[in-house]
């Protein structure tokens, strides 16, 4: 018996994340504020090419092993499923749409940095709710996850915290496009 590596896109993205975080915390403390966070309102620079990476880099970034383990426990429990229905680079072009799409909205509405992989979690949880239906249908589970998941996010909004629910939503909306405009390969 052998190990495979059976979702690219998924396993390949986690490691990214993880060595990111490894040289993070172990030899460049600064490493993940300074290239991994979307910049917030007012600290965006149009001359700085750094800033523009950083629109789709903050999903490798993670403030801690915490925050990490939260998102992957998610990712590598929808990923491969994702893979196998949409295919690897299809679910790679997904991510990279959710980051840019949730980087860009963050710079320009909200004062604070953005970091970590959640909006593509929240991709995730609400594209996997579309991989068994067909084009122009709207499963009854799409719904109800809608409801649980970005329900509840929108009700945290309100709430003091330093998490970015409006990065869950905007996540959520991805994937409900991504699933509702391209279904899964059968």
């Amino acid at each position: 018996m052998r190990i495979k590596y059976n979702a690219p896109t998924t396993l390949t993205f986690t490691l990214l994340c993880a060595v990111v975080l490894a040289l993070d915390t172990l030899l460049a403390p600064s490493l993940a504020e300074t290239w991994f966070s979307a910049p917030g309102r007012g600290a965006f620079r149009a001359d700085s090419a750094r800033d523009f990476i950083r629109l789709v880099t903050h999903v490798l970034g993670h403030a801690d092993l915490n925050h990490f383990l939260s998102n992957f426990a998610f990712i590598l429990l929808l990923g491969p499923m994702l893979e196998l229905a949409y295919g690897s680079l299809t679910l790679f072009i997904m991510i990279l749409i959710t980051s840019l799409v949730t980087g860009v909205l963050n710079t320009l509405l909200f004062p604070v940095s953005l970091m970590g992989a959640s909006g593509v979690v929240f991709m995730m949880i609400l594209l996997s709710s579309f991989t068994n239906f067909g084009k122009g249908e709207i499963p009854l589970t799409f719904v109800l996850i809608m409801v649980l998941y970005l329900g509840r996010e929108v009700l945290s909004s309100f709430q003091r915290n330093s998490v970015s629910e409006f990065a869950h939503i905007i996540g959520g909306l991805c994937g409900s496009l991504f699933g509702y405009f391209r279904p899964a390969r059968r």
